[in-house]
């Protein structure tokens, strides 16, 4: 009976929560059509991030943030959840353009909203579409444009670390920016594969150290293989990528 009781209650909480989550992401969406200039949207956009997770019963700490650098810079972080941009849009500064697969674009609302803050979208399927999609993320960076990656492109219920794509580092090495590692703890368990209802607790994201790019005609693979080691080190999960895996 109590643990039936618990399950109910436990549902409620998430309904409501996603509820009134719903609400505040209408009332972002409608702001950032209004709103003229790219660096307000953002500003926005964070300060909502932040709200949103408390609302959902996320308690959000960020370590590290001291290490990001002033200047440009390409994060990359793990992937675990559906919770995990708008973590990391709640725990970076407002000046970071998130990269983000071409599907999200077309999504309703969402895909407005992604837009309006100056995401970059990238065609995993197409090889012309991607290599489009590629050659304007480099320019971007080679003008200085602080980007967040998830190099592993996707996720699902299966704990671990998957391989890493190459294109974060392509473009940190084209803009000769520090790729800077950064670890997602616990949204796997608030939100996993699959689930409707995010589990209240505590999501903790850890800002490693920067990566310089290497001085070396292999520098892109050797800053992947240095940001994903940095982040397996610190994540508590297998890893997943097979020994000789592709770009």
């Amino acid at each position: 009976m109590r643990r039936t009781l618990g399950r109910v209650l436990t549902i409620a909480y998430g309904t409501c929560a996603l509820a009134a989550f719903t609400l505040l992401f209408v009332f972002a969406t409608l702001l950032a059509l209004v709103v003229p200039r790219l660096e307000w949207r953002r500003r926005l956009t964070h300060r909502l991030a932040g709200l949103a997770l408390p609302v959902l019963g996320i308690r959000l700490t960020v370590d590290g943030l001291a290490r990001l650098p002033e200047g440009s810079c390409v994060v990359v972080a793990n992937h675990a959840s559906y919770l995990d941009g708008i973590v990391m849009k709640a725990a970076l500064p407002p000046r970071f353009s998130f990269v983000i697969k071409r599907e999200a674009a077309s999504m309703p609302v969402a895909g407005f909203l992604l837009k309006r803050i100056g995401s970059e979208f990238v065609d995993r399927h197409n090889e012309g579409g991607r290599r489009r999609d590629a050659m304007r993320v480099l320019r971007k960076a080679e003008l200085g444009q602080a980007l967040v990656f998830f190099p592993e492109g996707t996720f699902d219920e299966v704990p671990g670390l998957k391989r890493f794509h190459i294109g974060a580092f392509a473009a940190a090495v084209r803009g000769a920016m520090p790729a800077v590692p950064v670890v997602i703890h616990g949204a796997r368990r608030a939100l996993p594969n699959r689930a409707l209802i995010v589990r209240p607790g505590r999501i903790r994201v850890e800002i490693l150290g920067p990566i310089e790019v290497p001085a070396s005609p292999h520098a892109t693979e050797e800053l992947r293989s240095a940001a994903r080691g940095a982040i397996l080190s610190r994540l508590e999960e297998p890893d997943l990528a097979p020994s000789s895996a592709p770009t």
